[in-house]
């Protein structure tokens, strides 16, 4: 068979798992730009919430309040306000209403009621401890929980933003690649059998390759699928679940149900990875390659020809 994907020595993964960490070292020492704006529009959302909710002061709050809260698309603050924050889901649970969308609960004020009363029943009481205490918030007590707050919703808001960037800007990275190869994007589809899916010099997206999903799928020069999964670790130790724990399984399944024949499994790596555990999946025939390095993508794109 033409294009066999090429098996890295240790030297080989330990080189290329350091240029990776250093990338990743490069990309949050240089994050304060996103924390700043992440800081500054946390602050911004319970600035306003709790302007609109009277600071959460001794007067209590009228549903007038909470509907215009909630009109105003601040239910993501108003569940922060607990200690800790609770979900959406928890929240539509515990509060037993349908939903929690801005538009259904601005008309429905007993459900309304329901959810700010789950609040003030687990609300932060460090952060607000004038709420059990009924009394208004002192100048001081107000700026503490805002800016309390503010770091709470910014640095999940963060940490959301970093998985989903490092994992959608991996796949458009490869996507770019494959593009500039030549090769077009198509819609897509459930990949039960080798004839469906992406053609000749074309490729897919998120496709079910059996019964797993693949993030991206490209169909070889000599007909084989090459499934590519992108994986962005941030420590030595996530790198056995992104890697080991998700990807190799997945490459354990796909060569069984299709074949090594038909099949290619393989990972684009970005991050934080151990050396061992890059061998452990590579043993198990999952062909490792770098977004650090995109070009031997392509080579190995080209060898199937």
């Amino acid at each position: 068979m033409s294009g066999k994907p090429r098996r890295w020595t240790v030297e080989e993964l330990a080189q290329d798992a350091a240029l990776s960490a250093n990338a990743f070292r490069s990309e949050r020492l240089g994050s304060s730009d996103a924390w700043a704006i992440q800081y500054k529009a946390a602050y911004q959302k319970f600035s306003l919430l709790l302007n609109k909710l009277g600071n959460l002061g001794s007067a209590g709050i009228t549903d007038e309040q909470l509907a215009e809260a909630h009109g105003a698309k601040l239910g993501e603050a108003l569940r922060y306000l607990a200690g800790p924050p609770v979900s959406d889901d928890d929240l539509r649970v515990i509060a037993d209403v349908e939903s929690l969308a801005p538009g259904v609960l601005k008309k429905r004020p007993v459900e309304l009621r329901k959810v700010y009363e789950v609040i003030e029943r687990i609300i932060d009481p460090l952060r607000f401890p004038w709420v059990q205490a009924r009394e208004n918030p002192t100048t001081q007590q107000l700026q503490t929980a805002l800016t309390a707050s503010a770091v709470l919703l910014a640095t999940q808001r963060l940490a959301t933003e970093r998985r989903h960037d490092g994992k959608e800007g991996q796949e458009a990275k490869v996507k770019d690649h494959l593009r500039n190869m030549g090769f077009a994007e198509v819609a897509t589809t459930a990949i039960h059998t080798l004839v469906k899916g992406p053609q000749t010099m074309q490729f897919c997206a998120e496709c079910q390759l059996g019964d797993r999903k693949a993030d991206v799928v490209v169909r070889l020069h000599d007909t084989r699928l090459m499934a590519i999964e992108c994986k962005v670790s941030n420590s030595a130790t996530n790198s056995v679940k992104r890697l080991n724990n998700d990807a190799a399984v997945k490459a354990d399944y796909w060569l069984k149900q299709f074949g090594t024949a038909q099949v290619v499994p393989a990972a684009m790596l970005s991050g934080v990875f151990k050396v061992i555990n890059l061998e452990q999946a590579q043993s198990r025939g999952l062909s490792l390659f770098w977004s650090h390095d995109l070009p031997k993508l392509g080579e190995f794109i080209e060898s199937t020809r």
